[in-house]
């Protein structure tokens, strides 16, 4: 493992969760972790709704952008600790060989850009996301990830994927 845990978001489009999750992580992680997000089939632009509610809690969101996968496949790319998956479509798809053998696991969320409705239904569907994620990447950034064996490690992010969508909206970042 390096010395800064790289994680690696994935979904279809890295336009909407991946880029929140980035962001989270990047925020959360304490300067113990660093986070990339990149898509499968990258939309090429990052939801604006994903970037407004970024900017709305103060989160860096000038330096998203939506990538290919195949970005962090190449030589000199960040070697990957760890790769989520944070849709189901980029769960079942086969992902390419990452370089350093990263562990894998899935944390499916429901994607906000699929919602249909008004600007605020919009929107409350982003805020969901980002905090089923912030829930699950506040325990991810409490592991003593240096101090886990390769399988304990496993065990704890598959159980953090496991947990019940608990988004609560109404707290502050």
């Amino acid at each position: 493992m390096t010395e800064t845990f790289n994680v690696l978001f994935l979904c279809t489009g890295n336009s909407a969760r991946s880029i929140l999750a980035e962001a989270l992580l990047n925020h959360l992680g304490a300067g113990r972790f660093r986070a990339f997000s990149a898509g499968s089939f990258p939309k090429g632009a990052v939801h604006p709704m994903s970037l407004q509610l970024l900017r709305s809690l103060g989160l860096p969101a000038d330096g998203c952008r939506s990538k290919s996968w195949h970005e962090f496949t190449k030589p000199g790319a960040p070697v990957m600790d760890l790769v989520i998956t944070v849709c189901d479509q980029a769960a079942g798809e086969t992902c390419p060989i990452w370089p350093g053998g990263p562990l894998a696991a899935h944390w499916g969320v429901a994607d906000p850009a699929a919602v249909t409705g008004s600007e605020s239904e919009g929107m409350a569907a982003f805020r969901h996301a980002l905090h089923e994620l912030r829930r699950r990447i506040e325990l991810l950034a409490a592991l003593p990830v240096e101090q886990l064996d390769r399988a304990s490690l496993r065990q704890k992010v598959d159980e953090i994927g496991r947990l019940p969508a608990d988004a609560r909206a109404d707290q502050p970042l």
